[in-house]
């Protein structure tokens, strides 16, 4: 926590470096190209929506770390869970109860939030035949089979020389559903972390401590993946293992950053008139030019005050690095893999809007739908990504002291 909490204030408010030229996380930063980020979720998406517990969620799985041993993040690992999927009609299991939330603007949100504003219904498509394109159909046909059994998440780490002992935690879920491609929930997210492990993994390139980027499983039942990530290794951190080795399987944990869903902030739904006269809301078409990425901590988690500083250094990160599109902060972070982790240790959540206030009123019409594919996405939409990847890379490469050597 204290180094976390240092660092932090370090970043938000340390005078700028000379020029960019000596600056490595500039030179870093413009290794970040939005054809590539766009071909990684677009490899992402021959696996359709990747929904857990199918073959498409582990053929997508073995890409995954076949595309990171690619890039020279060559230690990638595998950390193994059980999970159960009930039975139609049984109860789904037990979820822990909701931050209390409601204000004097509107209905409650979730994490604490208010709806403002108009708003659309939201939901989790289950009807296949509501996916018009028959190759995506077919290609998504198998569901999760019933009852108990094996899931994996996937992870590299880039080891740092002079604290191997600490790290931070780089994160995204790589499962999703609605009978799509998945290409923003979380194709990109997912792509997200890829870039930054292949970025970090040039040669040349060291941090004095550890970043671990992880690709979790079984988000969309319940942060299944990560919750299991954190019951197996909390009590192991900063444990030297063989002893006198030097090596930490898992060195302490500094800060958690995740990502999903980081393409569509096209706004407010707007009012649409019919021939009929009624009125309905619609999202906007086009990427709006106010769009940012949205950096959120949860402010009744144990771990706030370090959250909301490690949140804020990112926005400092954004302010300097990012090209295109501005950062916000926000304070009701929710329904994302950084819950487990935000009482243990300083925890925040890059999206393309807020979790309970926006994207819980229906900003982003094709999550958890069909229409969420590669296709239906413009450039103002990957740019957004791309803005949102450099926000992460810039932030990630102060805190673990990054250096490019020649």
């Amino acid at each position: 926590m204290k180094a976390v909490l240092g660092l932090s204030v370090a970043l938000a408010f340390a005078a700028p470096l000379a020029s960019a030229q000596a600056d490595p996380v500039a030179t870093l930063v413009k290794q970040l190209e939005l054809e590539k980020y766009k071909a990684t979720i677009k490899g992402l998406t021959k696996f359709g929506d990747r929904r857990q517990g199918t073959a498409r969620n582990r053929q997508a799985l073995d890409w995954i770390e076949a595309q990171l041993k690619s890039y020279g993040c060559t230690n990638t690992e595998r950390l193994q869970y059980q999970f159960t999927q009930p039975a139609p009609g049984e109860p789904a299991p037990k979820r822990a109860p909701g931050i209390p939330s409601g204000g004097a603007g509107g209905p409650p949100g979730q994490g604490g939030s208010t709806l403002f504003g108009n708003r659309i219904p939201t939901g989790v498509n289950t009807d296949p035949m509501r996916q018009p394109d028959e190759r995506l159909r077919a290609l998504n046909a198998e569901q999760t089979p019933v009852g108990t059994s094996l899931r994996e998440n996937v992870y590299c780490t880039k080891v740092g020389t002079t604290h191997p002992e600490e790290m931070y935690i780089v994160s995204a879920h790589m499962d999703g559903i609605g009978f799509g491609e998945a290409a923003n929930d979380d194709g990109s997210g997912t792509a997200l972390v890829m870039e930054l492990a292949r970025i970090f993994s040039m040669p040349g390139v060291e941090t004095d401590r550890s970043i671990r980027f992880i690709l979790w499983n079984n988000e969309e039942t319940g942060l299944n993946g990560a919750a299991a990530y954190v019951e197996q290794r909390k009590d192991l951190q900063g444990i030297e293992s063989p002893k006198g080795s030097g090596k930490y399987p898992e060195p302490k944990w500094l800060g958690m950053i995740q990502h999903d869903m980081m393409m569509y902030d096209h706004g407010m739904p707007i009012p649409k008139v019919g021939a009929d006269g009624k009125v309905t809301y619609v999202s906007p078409p086009e990427q709006r030019l106010e769009a940012d990425v949205n950096i959120e901590y949860q402010s009744v988690s144990r771990q706030a005050e370090g959250s909301a500083r490690l949140a804020w250094a990112f926005r400092a990160a954004n302010d300097k690095y990012a090209t295109n599109y501005p950062a916000a902060v926000g304070f009701h972070m929710t329904n994302t893999d950084s819950t487990p982790f935000m009482d243990l240790v300083p925890s925040i959540s890059l999206r393309e809007n807020e979790r309970g206030q926006q994207i819980g009123a229906g900003w982003n019409p094709n999550w958890h739908q069909p229409t969420d594919t590669y296709d239906n996405y413009s450039d103002k939409d990957f740019l957004l990504g791309l803005n949102a990847a450099q926000t992460t890379l810039a932030g990630v490469a102060q805190l673990a002291g990054v250096r490019i050597r020649k």
